[in-house]
């Protein structure tokens, strides 16, 4: 999740497509909070880990 929100980021940027800027920074975002959570071994909807 985080590749692909890095990915739509940079592609919103060199395109100046706003709404796959902010997906992508959404993705991202969403992606490092899942990271950050499974980390320190809180499970995230039931799961511990995410792939």
């Amino acid at each position: 999740m985080i590749i692909l929100g890095l990915i739509l980021l940079l592609i919103g940027w060199l395109t100046g497509l706003s709404l796959l800027y902010y997906v992508g920074g959404i993705l991202l975002v969403v992606g490092l909070v899942l990271l950050v959570l499974g980390s320190i071994g809180r499970p995230v909807a039931g799961r511990k880990v995410w792939f």
